[in-house]
């Protein structure tokens, strides 16, 4: 099954979000415009939301749109990035998204919570730099002559509030949990390590000034990552994911701790996760795996994309036919593009 479009995604998220665990704050992603943030009674609507979240929600209002527009980043990274493999976060149905996989503490779970909070601490931060916010602003806490020898200068991506905001709105739905799970720690780390990717991988872009671009004067500043660079440092790290399980530090807290003493203790940037994930090779409602078959593979991939992987060695059929499309474009002065029409035979694989 194919990934579905990012329309489809926000016509089915409310429905599923009520019926799944520890990301119902994604419901933001159903709203159907910024516009409806204005509206009264738009935040207590939303019943994927915790009670804390609403106020939240009521007290923020201008910042929901940027909210919604992160959850729909995290959505549409998330189906980027798992695209060739079993697991391909794709939505089914009319009720469910991601299905029960995310119910339990797997990789996949740790990404979706470390994707979602990474969406909405860069997109309130990219709205707060283009003044599309008016409680915050561009990062003025930067400021002098740097020791490479530059001015720091121009308008800094303000990552401080963005983050700060989606740790805000997000956790406060894991914490108003009755009592301290591994859970509950996965999500609240996972949730972390998602906005510390944004963070830890801001860039510095500059500007030279002087007489026909002498750089006389270089000034600064500090700007986000494409979401698309986080995506893949995020995806990096689901690889590289450590296997946890809870443990207890004197009489009342807990922590998690490598469950292989080999491995190194992971860091704040790190994703961890608490069970093994399925193998997603056929449906399986108990653990919400919808299974490969169908799945379009790679022939000549040895990777997880290749056919023999994507299909759990039960083959795969091959599909011929003919496209036509646009071909030997031409520009023509001034001001038109002439192509003709060409067809073009191809060839494609299906898991059996």
């Amino acid at each position: 099954m194919q990934p579905t479009t990012g329309l489809m995604i926000a016509l089915v998220l409310q429905e599923f979000l009520l019926t799944s665990s520890g990301i119902k704050w994604l419901s933001v992603a159903s709203v159907a415009g910024s516009d409806r943030w204005n509206e009264d009674g738009e935040c207590d609507r939303l019943q994927g939301l915790h009670r804390k979240q609403k106020a939240i929600c009521r007290q923020n209002v201008e910042v929901m749109a940027a909210v919604r527009e992160g959850a729909k980043m995290a959505i549409d990274e998330c189906q980027h990035q798992f695209k060739n493999r079993r697991w391909n976060c794709s939505t089914f149905g009319a009720i469910h998204l991601f299905g029960k996989a995310l119910k339990s503490g797997c990789r996949e779970k740790a990404f979706v919570h470390a994707v979602s909070s990474a969406g909405v601490a860069h997109s309130v931060t990219r709205a707060c730099s283009s003044g599309a916010l008016d409680r915050c602003g561009c990062d003025r806490s930067i400021y002098g002559r740097s020791a490479n020898g530059f001015e720091w200068a121009g308008c800094s991506d303000n990552i401080a509030y963005g983050s700060a905001f989606a740790k805000n709105f997000i956790d406060a739905g894991e914490k108003l949990k009755r009592s301290e799970s591994s859970q509950l720690l996965m999500n609240l780390h996972n949730n972390n390590a998602g906005r510390k990717s944004v963070e830890d991988n801001m860039r510095i872009q500059c500007k030279c000034h002087g007489v026909s671009g002498s750089c006389e004067l270089k000034t600064c500043w500090r700007s986000i990552p494409s979401f698309r660079d986080v995506g893949l440092v995020l995806k990096d790290k689901f690889d590289g994911a450590t296997e946890v399980e809870q443990r207890k530090i004197g009489t009342t807290r807990h922590e998690l701790v490598a469950k292989n003493k080999q491995y190194k203790q992971q860091t704040e940037a790190d994703l961890v996760y608490l069970d093994d994930s399925p193998d997603f090779c056929e449906p399986d409602n108990r653990t919400g795996s919808l299974g490969t078959q169908g799945r379009l593979c790679n022939k000549t991939s040895k990777a997880i994309d290749g056919c023999e992987l994507m299909c759990c060695g039960r083959g795969f059929n091959t599909r011929r036919g003919t496209v036509t499309e646009r071909c030997n474009c031409k520009f023509h002065w001034c001001c038109t593009v002439k192509c003709s029409r060409c067809k073009r035979d191809y060839e494609e694989y299906v898991c059996r």
